[in-house]
């Protein structure tokens, strides 16, 4: 009887055993499972990873904020935080304290930004027309009848902008050097439309509706001209740290790809837009329906984007402002760019 007890413990504990072996094999089994599943669901499903970026963007631009509200960033694998600066020269300089991981400005500051150290051009995003440059008007004070006047004058820009360049190309044509001016620097739009309105600078270009109408409204003071009147045309590039593009370039990619279908969107519904831009910064309706046609983003790099560069980098350079010259085409990096979006690159070395 002892002897048959003995022998029965034995077999229930060898049943045990094989069916704790048998459930620690089903849960690895189901482990490793999920494992593989949650890598499909990146690049074996088509799917892309999720990739945080950090973008730099000021009030007046729409093309991030539709693609972040109508799930464009989500939909190609974004997680996007924007971070707002007074001028899209601002938020370049804040990629040198890695407070964003992507921005956009003019060539100026774009390029002064890639001249500084490890940074690269990954696409355009405007176009040198004469349209986007009629965006630009030049106020001045009521006494100043003609460009003649200006000689004497107190004159604002926008610091880490391409407005000295403007002023620059613009008082040439007009036989006036810049010795013959004072140039006072601002920080943002309603800096300068407060010094214009107080009398502290007697001249100021300014761009986008809501600014332009204001200033319309503004008694001593009416527009002398736009800069489509002016040899300048104002490129317009996308910029990131060389480490990120390096590390995240099908990320990069995509991201590029999301906000040309924003821009692509915002086109085609301003309306919608128009609504946001006022729920989000309470830019008038009026003001987003009038700039989103006249100033489209195009994503893309094209011969005329890179001689926009090229010209502005060779003022910077003979002026001074860019203190080593350096070789344009090694800083762009356009490989994530004609990867998502091939059409849209037409330039070649």
């Amino acid at each position: 009887m002892t002897k048959r007890c003995i022998i029965l413990k034995k077999s229930w504990y060898g049943s045990a055993f094989l069916l704790l072996s048998i459930s620690l094999v089903l849960v690895l089994s189901g482990c490793s499972s999920k494992g593989d599943a949650a890598a499909s669901s990146g690049a074996d499903s088509g799917k892309p990873k999720t990739l945080k970026i950090k973008i730099a963007d000021i009030n007046t631009n729409p093309t991030f904020r539709v693609a972040l509200d109508k799930g464009i960033f989500a939909k190609h694998g974004i997680d996007a935080e924007i971070v707002n600066f007074g001028t899209p020269a601002e938020g370049v300089n804040a990629l040198f304290i890695k407070q964003v991981d992507v921005a956009f400005g003019a060539d100026f500051p774009v390029l002064n930004a890639v001249a500084k150290g490890q940074y690269s051009i990954i696409a355009s995003a405007g176009q040198a027309t004469d349209q986007a440059a009629a965006v630009w008007k030049l106020y001045v004070k009521n006494d100043i009848k003609s460009a003649a006047d200006l000689k004497g004058k107190n004159l604002s820009f926008m610091r880490g902008t391409f407005l000295p360049y403007l002023w620059d190309e613009y008082l040439k044509e007009q036989g006036i050097a810049l010795s013959d001016v004072t140039l006072t620097g601002q920080g943002a739009f309603d800096e300068a439309f407060i010094a214009l309105k107080q009398g502290d600078v007697d001249a100021a270009w300014f761009s986008g509706s809501a600014m332009t109408g204001k200033l319309a409204a503004l008694e001593g003071v009416h527009e002398l001209t736009d800069m489509s009147q002016t040899p300048v045309r104002l490129g317009m590039g996308l910029v990131a740290g060389n480490a990120f593009v390096q590390a995240n370039p099908d990320g990069i990619g995509q991201f590029l790809a999301a906000v040309d279908e924003a821009s692509a969107y915002a086109q085609e519904h301003p309306g919608e837009v128009a609504d946001l831009m006022f729920k989000e910064v309470k830019q008038p309706k009026e003001a987003t329906l009038k700039d989103l046609p006249v100033n489209p983003w195009k994503v893309g790099f094209t011969q005329a984007a890179y001689d926009s560069l090229a010209g502005q980098k060779k003022y910077m350079v003979d002026t001074g402002i860019i203190e080593q010259d350096f070789d344009l085409d090694s800083k762009l990096d356009l490989e994530p760019l004609r990867k998502a979006l091939p059409d849209k690159v037409t330039y070649t070395k």
